[in-house]
């Protein structure tokens, strides 16, 4: 009995007692939903997605996993698009044009990775667009180049088959004119840009061309160094004002009142000297724009050429101890030595350029015969003539132990144009129309001589290179070469060309012109030099 009211108490007392806690359910990977693509071209896909159970644990990581084929991957590409549960957006780029992917949700808890359902799609055939680029800043800059070039960052979808830079003294320089040709793709180039004018402003843009067209970088600019200088006059009004044209800038030598004109310009170093005359008969020296005087001990002169050696300024001309009688005369230092004693036969001669080598100065021009001219080299004031016909020497030149004179002689009855080395004609022309050897000027070997050569009805502008002669003019209107200079692999020549009423100044660089005044008003170019 007394067993039995135990075992009864003891049912009672658990019976009261409280329940236990159940036990707490493990964590389980996360449930993913793999949302669909919405949003697909031909490097990108765009869709959303969503972690709707965290499986009992965080979720660290989300996102959307993709390959090339099925069942990718968080171990293959795959973006990060946060923490936690809920609609998740991502955007996935860099892929290839014209490919099939296969594409997962993922989502990350302590547990592991769980993945959605698979879903593909399809990018689209990549339509190309022109490439991106930016023009590199010009450097090197020369008087005659420059260097460039460009930064090719994207190819627009399809390769780039031609990338340079093009160039223009206009902006918008585009690739069909001036442009060099450096490689194909993408990144860093550089174009050696070249055959550029002396003291120009030049417009330069990089360009690449692919399937889809061509494209241009920013435009930058830059400016040639050096001058090219032109000696000569343009009318104002009924009179001639003589100038200097510095990179087509003009600046007046002699106002118009006195009438003047600039024959010849010469460099020596960095000071520019000029000789000419106004006031129908004074002559002038122009050091760097000053006029410097010349003692004139006749009451007519006029200055036509002029050189420097060392310290001593010659210039060359005539003065008129009688009205109409020109005698030559060398001006050394402003002070003037007449080289010839009365005249020629005829009364009168000019001396139109001057040369200095050594200790001996040159002088070429003309003594007048009672009927003809006849070409004339002064060697220290001593005279030799250089034809027994009618003819006249325009310019003289020294070439190491070689003198050179360019001109022109009759053949009886047409002008031929002639250049003498030590005294020995050379004949450019042919003789069956007038001609005229203006300028010569000689570069190791090579000679080249401006001038011009008659069509038979109007004057064509023509430069001969040791012989060979490059036509300069079209033949349409009277044109004149009067001075050359040659500066490395550049021939220039200065000049002018009628526009059917006015004689426009013209300079010719390796044949191509440029005009230097707008033919409203008469003008003449007599000289050129370059820096």
């Amino acid at each position: 009995m007394k067993t039995l009211i135990l075992l009864f108490i003891s049912v009672i007392f658990f019976s009261c007692s409280k329940n236990p806690a159940p036990d707490v359910l493990d964590p389980t990977l996360p449930v993913v939903v793999t949302g669909s693509i919405t949003s697909v071209t031909a490097t990108s896909a765009y869709g959303a997605s969503s972690v709707s159970s965290d499986g009992g644990a965080d979720v660290t990581a989300r996102g959307v996993c993709w390959s090339t084929f099925p069942n990718p991957t968080i171990a293959l590409s795959h973006t990060s698009n946060g923490t936690g549960t809920g609609i998740f957006s991502n955007n996935v780029t860099g892929l290839s044009p014209s490919t099939t992917y296969y594409l997962r949700a993922y989502a990350t808890n302590s547990v592991g990775t769980a993945y959605g359902t698979q879903v593909t799609f399809t990018t689209p055939f990549a339509v190309a667009v022109v490439p991106t680029l930016t023009t590199t800043a010009a450097s090197a800059i020369t008087n005659a180049g420059a260097s460039s070039g460009g930064t090719i960052s994207s190819d627009g979808g399809s390769t780039v088959t031609a990338r340079g830079v093009c160039w223009s003294t206009a902006t918008g320089p585009v690739a069909s004119g001036n442009h060099t040709t450096d490689g194909t793709g993408i990144g860093t180039f550089t174009s050696s840009i070249t055959g550029l004018t002396i003291g120009t402003t030049y417009y330069v843009r990089a360009y690449a061309t692919n399937s889809a067209g061509t494209a241009y970088g920013n435009e930058v600019s830059f400016t040639t160094t050096g001058h090219v200088y032109l000696g000569g006059y343009e009318k104002s009004g009924l009179y001639n004002v003589g100038k200097i044209w510095d990179n087509g800038v003009a600046t007046s030598l002699t106002n118009p009142a006195n009438n003047g004109t600039v024959y010849t310009i010469v460099l020596s170093g960095t000071d520019l000297y000029a000789v000419g005359g106004e006031n129908g008969g004074v002559a002038r020296l122009w050091k760097n724009g000053v006029s410097i005087p010349l003692i004139v001990t006749q009451p007519g002169s006029m200055a036509y050429g002029v050189c420097v050696a060392g310290p001593d300024v010659y210039a060359a001309g005539y003065q008129l101890p009688q009205p109409g009688v020109p005698f030559a005369t060398i001006w050394k230092n402003g002070v003037p030595m007449t080289i010839t004693s009365g005249g020629g036969p005829g009364g009168w001669d000019q001396a139109y350029s001057v040369a200095v080598s050594g200790t001996n100065v040159y002088a070429v021009g003309y003594e007048a015969f009672p009927f003809i001219y006849k070409a004339k080299l002064w060697t220290n004031g001593t005279p030799t003539y250089l034809s027994n016909v009618d003819s006249w020497a325009n310019n003289v030149v020294v070439s190491g132990t070689d003198v050179y004179i360019s001109g022109w002689e009759t053949n009886g009855a047409k002008k031929v144009a002639k250049v003498w080395k030590n005294g020995v004609p050379i004949s450019l022309t042919n003789g069956l129309n007038d001609a005229h050897a203006e300028w010569v000027a000689v570069i190791g070997t090579d000679v080249y001589v401006a001038g011009i050569e008659s069509n038979g009805t109007v004057n064509v502008a023509k430069v001969w290179k040791n012989g060979v002669a490059t036509t300069l003019t079209d033949g349409t209107h009277d044109a004149y070469a009067e001075s050359v200079v040659v500066v490395g692999t550049d021939v220039y020549v200065a000049g002018i060309e009628s526009n059917g009423t006015k004689m426009v100044a013209k300079v010719w660089k390796n044949g191509v012109a440029t005009s230097i005044t707008d033919g409203t008003n008469d003008a003449y170019l007599w000289s050129i030099a370059v820096q």
